[in-house]
């Protein structure tokens, strides 16, 4: 590191001595930055690297289970790892593939930039993780999207030339991670960030192949091995010709908003491009599902209702890629909910995702209210006596769950997994 900084070394060193700093990313798909800031319930500065992102001034005890947070208003995240999604350039209606996207952060900001168009493939190969993944993007609401859990070589035969971003934040040595993570500290050696290196370019390589012509592969990192980072990049290029180097950068702690980050954009030149068949599916047209859609909105949710063969209903606004059917997939749009001998009951990720409906019925509390606190940790409430049938449960007029209203009481229906104690 002293040879990399120079005389930036003695403030790189000092920086380590400071508190690791906290951060979080407004959630645009479900709310405006200036609404969430006007709330005022958080003390935050702009990280200056990208314009939702925020650092958290203070310590906020248990801020992960913080209502908003649970109704996907904002995600916790490093703040340099924010640069990822700062130099993507994703605008909406692109293809983008985030292909070793656990826990979920930028693959959150990338279904944020697309703003509901467009198409978001989220991948993760470990399988743990890809369930971490998949039920980040459910709070999260994004509904154009499907994760899978795939090698990056499997992704790489299926999508080769479609994506227009493909996002690589690559399994690495943590260097960046040092000043907040004793773990990261223990596993590294010269011999972990070699084999981490050889990783890289075998991941590099298979993302290659899945951006078209005039797209764009951005390679991120949070740790400071130029081995992992420069010279991923370099030896990217030496057996790539088709692509060129358009931008990249470092952040340290010293310098800059968080722990530390490098990211590089590169761009592949030429009009090569393969377009995707539509994956084949069948049409919802059960009356059950119908009368709970007029019932339960005002305004139905965008998109067209889809019956899987396991009676699950989902909801797209778009044709999904036909590759998706050589691919293990967890989940694909907004599963709405089941069929269940005759009758349709729905899902919990129905009423977070960002799918622009308008509830007939909602439940509205203010975000330290005691029965939105009894409601998160699963229990029933009391609700108007002239309420029935099913409803959104939502903070400050954000859903944050649903429940079944029966004679004065709401029945819970948040998934027994998702349940907190505030």
């Amino acid at each position: 590191m002293q040879a990399l900084l120079g005389a930036e070394y003695p403030a790189f060193l000092a920086s380590y001595e400071e508190e690791p700093k906290r951060g979080l990313r407004i959630n645009t798909l479900k709310t405006a930055v200036d609404d969430l800031l006007a709330a005022g319930l958080f003390s935050l500065a702009p990280t200056g690297i990208l314009e939702e992102g925020f650092l958290l001034r203070e310590d906020v005890p248990s801020i992960g289970k913080h209502p908003f947070h649970l109704a996907g208003l904002f995600y916790l995240q490093e703040p340099s790892a924010m640069a990822t999604a700062a130099a993507a350039g994703i605008r909406p209606g692109m293809r983008v593939l985030d292909l070793c996207a656990a826990p979920g952060g930028k693959s959150g900001a990338a279904a944020a930039h697309l703003s509901r168009e467009g198409f978001l493939l989220a991948n993760e190969i470990v399988p743990n993780r890809a369930k971490i993944l998949a039920s980040t993007l459910e709070r999260l609401g994004a509904a154009n999207t499907a994760v899978t859990c795939a090698s990056p070589k499997e992704i790489a035969a299926i999508f080769p030339d479609w994506f227009d971003v493909v996002i690589v934040d690559a399994p690495c040595s943590g260097e960046g991670m040092f000043r907040k993570d004793e773990a990261a500290r223990r596993e590294w050696s010269p011999e972990h960030v070699s084999s981490c290196a050889a990783r890289q370019d075998a991941i590099l390589a298979s993302a290659a192949k899945t951006v078209r012509g005039g797209g764009a592969v951005v390679y991120s990192t949070c740790t400071f091995s130029s081995e992992e980072n420069e010279g991923t990049v370099e030896r990217f290029l030496a057996s790539h010709s088709e692509f060129t180097l358009e931008h990249m950068g470092r952040l340290y702690p010293h310098t800059s908003s968080g722990e530390g980050h490098f990211v590089a954009r590169l761009r592949r030149g030429g009009e090569a491009f393969r377009p995707q068949e539509s994956f084949p599916m069948k049409p919802c047209s059960d009356a059950a599902f119908s009368a709970f859609l007029k019932e339960t909105f005002i305004v139905s949710p965008k998109g067209k209702a889809y019956l899987l063969p396991d009676g699950r209903v989902i909801l797209l606004r778009d044709a999904l890629p036909k590759g998706l059917e050589n691919l293990r997939v967890l989940s694909s749009g907004v599963i709405a909910g089941e069929l269940k001998k005759g009758r349709f009951e729905p899902a919990h990720s129905l009423f977070l995702a960002a799918h622009g409906g308008t509830y007939t019925k909602t439940v509205d509390y203010t975000h330290d209210d005691p029965l939105l606190i009894r409601f998160l940790a699963g229990e029933t409430v009391p609700c108007s006596e002239n309420m029935r049938g099913y409803c959104a449960v939502t903070v400050q007029n954000h859903p944050v769950g649903f429940g079944k209203a029966v004679e004065g009481i709401l029945k819970n229906h948040i998934p027994k997994a998702l349940r907190v104690n505030v």
